[in-house]
């Protein structure tokens, strides 16, 4: 683990409370946990170990509710075997829009689906599953904020495509007044 991660999430671990939310940065997206107490995290991990050390696969991207490819399980694992060579941190932001629920129910909501499989990326991945346990409420600002780029981009496509289609019909018409002009003189 590089020296700067590794002081930084020993920082981050002394700090963890039981019901946290724990955001492992993996570059392009982060992963999440809730830590449980005594170092353990409880998680929605892929197989070959996704989630974990971040290999994701093509294959893994899309699937029908989780259930057919058995992509991932709700699993117990050391805060040190997950966050590995990235940095942690605890992330209860949600916390200003949400109320968390005591910290029994958050650690029950946890524990009671350690073993269940299923994944979807935009329905059911492990910032669903963690929000679930804190708040009981399933969502995940990582595929939000996706979503609405994609959505701005197709409006921005769709208003692009309907202003050309309106210029191109202008300069139409003005050629055929501009030929109607010269055809009656």
């Amino acid at each position: 683990m590089a020296v700067s991660n590794y002081s930084h999430n020993l920082d981050t671990f002394n700090k963890l409370r039981p019901g946290d939310r724990i955001e492992f940065k993996r570059g392009i997206y982060s992963h999440w946990g809730l830590y449980i107490g005594e170092g353990k995290v409880v998680h929605l991990a892929g197989e070959n170990d996704d989630g974990i050390n971040a290999q994701v696969k093509p294959e893994h991207l899309f699937t029908i509710c989780g259930k057919t490819f058995n992509k991932a399980r709700v699993t117990v694992d050391d805060f040190w075997d997950i966050v590995l060579e990235d940095k942690a941190c605890i992330n209860n932001s949600r916390d200003k829009k949400c109320s968390p629920l005591e910290v029994a129910e958050i650690i029950a909501n946890a524990t009671a689906k350690i073993g269940e499989e299923g994944y979807s990326l935009l329905y059911g991945n492990c910032e669903h599953f963690v929000n679930w346990c804190r708040y009981g409420v399933s969502k995940s600002e990582q595929v939000d904020t996706f979503l609405t780029g994609v959505a701005t981009g197709i409006a921005s496509l769709v208003t692009i495509a309907v202003t050309y289609a309106l210029l191109r019909s202008n300069k139409a018409e003005e050629k055929d007044k501009e030929k109607k002009q010269t055809q009656t003189m």
